[in-house]
């Protein structure tokens, strides 16, 4: 296996777009920052690799408009995943394995405000009994929620201490949409928003694109005396029937960690849009009580579709360049209530 790391991240993430830009508009200077902080052009990139939605744009093969932000005189050589940056990731990161290319930029955007998100997400149901019923995110979390508070696993103000310090934390994050923590008293004093959820237990409609640069060996060591090499990466998924699943647990996820080696990890950057769902990953992960959580805020702060997974392997990865850790977790999740899950592991050392 070969030595592959995050050596680049840049984002950019809003609740409203201003004057609307289109998704070249939004990638061009994401691009521009991956190539300052590189030192690279278009044409050190050997493998391009975007993450999207024609749900959500409205449009047949919608990322091929994105492609123009890249420059395509000369062609590159690219691909897509209709999944989130996370796992665009997982493909270029597998494109290096090869051996054909030594370096990847992969990318990602969503418009999610431009509909609505919580009706086109419910798309991604199970077609023949679940899809017709229209159940949207926010409502299928909150069953989750409401089964593991009935199962005594997990109760309100548990939810709302995960809020509070997301919140506060996401004070020193300038991306963060929401921030400002308050008492755990007074958020749980807050009215019901979905039942047993309040408007902070739920990641904000979030509007945004992110980007990351790999590279292997040596190219990683050109960029910088210190990349986040990928010590360990996995993701698993659970069956797409809400019925056949304990939604207290995620299998997924818990395999996922067990596939990876977790020992000595520092920061975790769990990809948890709802309160009770970080609950959920701390669990199934096995995170020691020492592991700092969702630092930069996590989903809870802001959480634009199709990024926000890679978003929290990008933190996880500033981590390691800056010296706060030597070891690093990134995860990103996909589907209602915590359906598939990715893992990766990063750490300092070669």
């Amino acid at each position: 296996m070969r030595d592959v790391a995050v050596v680049g991240f840049a984002q950019r993430q809003m609740q409203d777009f201003d004057g609307s830009p289109t998704c070249v508009e939004l990638l061009v200077p994401l691009f521009a920052e991956c190539y300052e902080q590189t030192g690279w052009t278009r044409r050190d990139v050997g493998f391009w690799c975007s993450g999207s939605s024609d749900y959500l744009a409205g449009r047949s093969f919608s990322f091929v408009q994105a492609v123009d932000a890249i420059g395509v005189i000369p062609p590159v050589n690219e691909s897509h995943v209709e999944m989130d940056l996370a796992w665009a990731m997982y493909e270029a990161w597998l494109k290096i394995q090869t051996g054909e290319v030594d370096t990847a930029l992969v990318y990602a955007f969503g418009k999610s405000s431009a509909g609505v998100l919580r009706r086109t997400l419910s798309l991604q149901l199970e077609p023949y009994t679940m899809t017709p019923i229209w159940p949207d995110t926010v409502s299928l979390a909150g069953l989750q929620a409401r089964a593991g508070i009935d199962a005594g696993v997990w109760d309100e103000r548990a939810m709302a201490e995960v809020a509070n310090r997301s919140l506060t934390d996401a004070e020193k994050n300038e991306y963060a949409v929401r921030k400002g923590g308050s008492s755990v008293d007074e958020l749980l004093a807050r009215p019901v928003y979905a039942d047993p959820l309040r408007k902070h237990d739920c990641a904000p409609v979030t509007d945004g694109a992110a980007a990351l640069v790999l590279a292997a060996g040596d190219r990683a060591r050109e960029v910088t005396d210190r990349p986040a090499w990928i010590r360990s990466l996995a993701h698993f998924v659970d069956p797409m029937s809400m019925g056949t699943r304990d939604l207290t647990r995620s299998p997924s996820a818990q395999r996922a960690g067990e596939a990876c080696d977790l020992d000595g990890v520092e920061v975790a950057e769990l990809h948890a849009p709802f309160s009770h769902q970080e609950l959920v990953l701390r669990r199934e992960l096995g995170l020691a009580d020492d592991v700092r959580v969702n630092p930069s805020g996590g989903a809870l702060t802001s959480n634009p579709m199709f990024s926000a997974g890679g978003i929290r392997i990008g933190e996880a990865a500033r981590r390691i360049w800056s010296g706060e850790a030597a070891r690093t977790l990134g995860h990103a999740t996909s589907g209602p209530a915590l359906q598939q899950n990715l893992v990766c592991v990063m750490g300092a050392d070669h």
